[in-house]
């Protein structure tokens, strides 16, 4: 334990050599197999000061399947959060063998809809950006207070918006991945790096902070680790023109969009919404791109 303890500050002043760094008697604690292991799944071994305790363990089904038969990797932090201690491990699990014989679901992120598939399956942001407006409405009286109470209960505010919206994208990215196994397809996906940049100056002043909060980032990669581990290819595609051009006769145009929520191509008639649109340019694209790499 001396010997973890010295690398754990060790490690920390490595990042940082400048300024004196302290350590909380409540901050995690790092173990690795030597003071660390596992009766089978029901009970943790950890070297302690008083020397060694076997500790009772609560693990989900999903984790119990995945520490089944995986090896766990390097160390492992013991962290009190709560009043509850957890022990967060890192587990090697070996990825599915690729399979996309049946094509790509294209599938478009969003802020109103936080992704629609090429299916035509709309996963609405609705619950999200309720939250998001009241905790914003909150947030703004909190930052106006100023009290030490008002910084506690922003900061407890704030960590249980980010909670949510991670569940959220958990339980979408999840959705998506099980459909495309089931259907033996891969997934695409616009490459939106750095869209918060190429479209800030086109998003309203009051969306602002809704446009800036919106995790594309942790969707995306939700969906490739969850679909590494189910054997299906992720492939990103170019953004560009995925929400102005016609799936039916071609035509691109800007005036295809003539709101957020609507597509009608001015040079054959078609109409959908819009976001169903881009889903589908994005699987053509994926189809048509020249040997896809997936991710």
């Amino acid at each position: 334990m001396t010997v973890r303890a010295i690398g754990k500050v060790s490690e920390s002043y490595r990042l940082d050599k400048k300024t004196l760094h302290n350590f909380k008697e409540t901050g995690a604690i790092v173990y690795d197999e030597r003071i660390l292991s596992f009766k089978g799944l029901e009970y943790a071994s950890i070297l302690t000061l008083q020397g060694r305790m076997e500790i009772p363990m609560v693990i989900s089904r999903y984790h119990q399947g995945l520490l089944c038969g995986n090896r766990v990797r390097g160390q492992a932090d013991l962290v009190l959060q709560n009043g509850i201690f957890y022990l967060l491990l890192v587990v090697d699990v070996p990825e599915g063998q690729p399979n996309s014989e049946n094509g790509f679901i294209g599938v478009d992120l969003g802020i109103i809809n936080i992704a629609v598939d090429s299916t035509g399956e709309v996963f609405s942001g609705s619950k999200v950006n309720g939250l998001r407006r009241r905790h914003a409405k909150l947030r703004a009286k909190l930052q106006k207070k100023g009290t030490k109470s008002a910084k506690r209960l922003l900061k407890k505010r704030s960590k249980k918006e980010k909670l949510f919206a991670r569940d959220v994208n958990h339980c979408i990215s999840k959705k998506i991945v099980e459909k495309a196994k089931a259907l033996g397809c891969g997934i695409a996906l616009e490459d939106l790096k750095g869209i918060r940049q190429r479209t800030e100056k086109t998003v309203k002043k009051q969306q602002r902070r809704q446009h800036s909060s919106w995790s594309f980032y942790q969707l995306r990669k939700f969906i490739e680790y969850k679909a590494a581990i189910a054997g299906v290819p992720v492939v990103l595609v170019h953004p560009k023109n995925t929400s102005r051009t016609c799936p039916v006769c071609g035509h691109v145009a800007k005036e295809n969009r003539p709101s957020r929520d609507q597509f009608c191509c001015r040079a054959c008639g078609y109409a959908a919404p819009a976001d169903n649109v881009a889903a589908e340019n994005i699987r053509r694209a994926a189809v048509n791109q020249p040997n896809a790499a997936a991710n």
